[in-house]
């Protein structure tokens, strides 16, 4: 009886347990097209240059079924001129995400690392402009929580820039 039980709720157990659907990564190519894409097409600003600027930047957007992003929302950046960088990158991989079958639109969140490559001289210089531009940052939050149920978090993606003008 006790082995009757033992297979009975095994196969209970078993009938339960569902795989999870995997899904295709939903950027054209996979993973590694996009971080090739992000690192190709970063350009950083003379602003960003000039200040030795670096933090992280977290974007929200929105793709429809034809992979058209539709809308951005920063939900944090460590300064505004991090911001710009990243969005005009976005833009260009307009029609490259794929959204999951059967939704309209579908929300992503991009979190960002901006850095800068540590120079061969000047070690000091360059650290001593980035602690300027650290203590005068003015990092922008949202008021609004983010609904990770309803939006696919997408790996982190560091883009490094050279520094100087």
């Amino acid at each position: 009886m006790k082995k009757v039980f033992t297979l009975f709720a095994a196969l209970l157990i078993a009938g339960m347990a569902m795989a999870q659907k995997e899904l295709a990564f939903p950027f054209q190519g996979g993973q590694p097209v996009m971080t090739k894409f992000f690192t190709d097409n970063f350009i950083a600003s003379s602003d960003i240059k000039q200040q030795n600027a670096a933090g992280l930047v977290i974007l929200k957007f929105s793709a429809d079924q034809k992979g058209a992003i539709k809308k951005v929302i920063v939900y944090y950046a460590d300064d505004f001129t991090l911001v710009q960088p990243v969005a005009d990158i976005l833009k260009k991989s307009d029609h490259k995400w794929i959204v999951p079958d059967g939704e309209k639109l579908h929300d992503f969140i991009l979190p960002v690392s901006i850095a800068f490559n540590q120079p061969t001289t000047g070690v000091a210089e360059a650290n001593k402009t980035f602690m300027a531009y650290y203590s005068k940052r003015s990092p922008v939050l949202t008021n609004n929580q983010i609904p990770l149920d309803l939006a696919t978090l997408l790996p982190s993606l560091t883009l490094k820039y050279d520094l100087g003008q």
